[in-house]
């Protein structure tokens, strides 16, 4: 809900309170980093200040604020706040006024938080702010206080030198800020699955490398659109991000691929692409690579197939959505923005054999593979095009 006379935003973080000192103090840093980068994306005009165990922002515009903070990777929660002394008078009449604007019926309660030396306790807070409360709208209609399930929350933090009154708490990614973990290049082909694999990886701190494989003819003729689609949109969360989408060729390569291999094509394919990918970590300075396979979801992501996909690289292959339902991945995809372009039909099923294998043995899929095979992948790697990818916002993010 929207305080009047707000000016300020309150900025919480979880797993970084959980850090040494050393490691809390540089990632809250790097928060402030990334909020200020998110402002300036967005073109709204906003101070970072980071302060032990909280951020704050002070802003003319509270709410475009709020809503921008509550997009950043590390934040669990941003309230638009009002800034006032912290005084028991100064909190009282700012409870008393917020009330007089924002509360016309029902329950309500007094939340209160208090950090350092003060005269008062924040049961002081609750129980006298609640009284300016009740006397700032009883003229209007009868209030009634209910600490357990109240229609109406109005919440107090009470700092060394400062207090802030809010209403309400605008959900964020939680996670960790992005770039305190290492690089890791993420397969984006464009669907579902991939882009909501990176974004997670992104949740918890790792900037990613985006690679898309251009499919040729298997691809269809929107696949590539689509990819870069999608990479804008999940960009958009991390703007202070140097984007740039890598792009491998590999449709003449497919074309070998299907007249030269039957059952265990879809393998050699996934394992042509972590090849490749691996090339490109080692070029870039990343330290794994992200897809979005889940297990059993294909026939090319059982748990024994996973397996031989890997044998191809010694990289580490992460896998945030290996648990994950398919509904549960859509979901996320609605969320974060890149369902809609996911979903556009580009006709990329050409393929997939008519009965691909589900367990297939190593030395078979190894056997099936012509000896040209990894040179096709170090060629993939090392003809990528690199396009520049502006971060996607939408129109009501601002």
């Amino acid at each position: 809900m929207k305080v009047p006379g707000a000016d300020a935003i309150i900025v919480r973080h979880g797993d970084i309170g959980v850090k040494t000192s050393r490691v809390q103090s540089w990632m809250e840093q790097t928060l402030a980093e990334n909020l200020d980068a998110m402002l300036s994306a967005r073109s709204i005009e906003g101070t970072v200040e980071q302060h032990w165990g909280r951020l704050f922002i002070r802003t003319p515009a509270p709410h475009s604020a709020a809503r921008a903070a509550a997009d950043v990777f590390g934040v669990v929660s941003a309230s638009p706040a009002r800034s006032v002394q912290p005084q028991m008078a100064a909190i009282s009449k700012t409870l008393a006024d917020v009330a007089e604007k924002t509360y016309d019926r029902g329950s309500f309660a007094v939340d209160a938080r208090r950090a350092g030396d003060h005269e008062f306790t924040s049961q002081d807070v609750g129980r006298i702010g609640g009284e300016a409360i009740w006397e700032a709208v009883a003229d209007q209609f009868d209030p009634e206080v209910d600490l357990d399930d109240p229609d109406h929350t109005f919440a107090v933090e009470v700092r060394d030198t400062e207090a802030f009154v809010f209403r309400g708490r605008i959900d964020g990614p939680g996670g960790l800020p992005i770039g305190t973990q290492e690089p890791l290049v993420a397969l984006i082909s464009g669907g579902i699955d991939s882009p909501v694999a990176a974004w997670l990886a992104m949740k918890r701190g790792a900037p990613i490398i985006p690679l898309y494989f251009d499919l040729g003819e298997y691809g269809g003729a929107d696949h590539r659109a689509r990819a870069v689609d999608t990479v804008r949109t999940i960009a958009a969360s991390a703007p202070g991000q140097d984007w740039q989408l890598r792009v491998a060729d590999i449709g003449s390569t497919l074309e070998s691929i299907c007249n030269r291999i039957g059952d265990t094509r879809m393998l050699s394919v996934r394992r042509l692409m972590l090849r490749a990918a691996g090339e490109i970590a080692a070029k870039t300075g990343a330290e794994g690579i992200v897809t979005g396979e889940s297990i059993g979801q294909k026939s090319s992501q059982t748990v024994t197939n996973l397996h031989v996909t890997d044998r191809i690289t010694d990289w580490p292959v992460h896998r945030p959505l290996l648990a994950f339902d398919k509904q549960e991945i859509i979901a996320r995809a609605r969320s974060i923005g890149t369902y809609e372009t996911a979903t556009v039909d580009t006709g990329c099923n050409r393929i997939a054999p008519d009965n691909p294998e589900t367990a297939a043995p190593i030395d078979r899929v190894e056997g099936a593979e012509p000896a040209a095979f990894e040179e096709w992948a170090r060629e993939a790697a090392a003809e990528v095009d690199i396009l520049q990818v502006e971060p996607k916002f939408e129109p009501n993010s601002t």
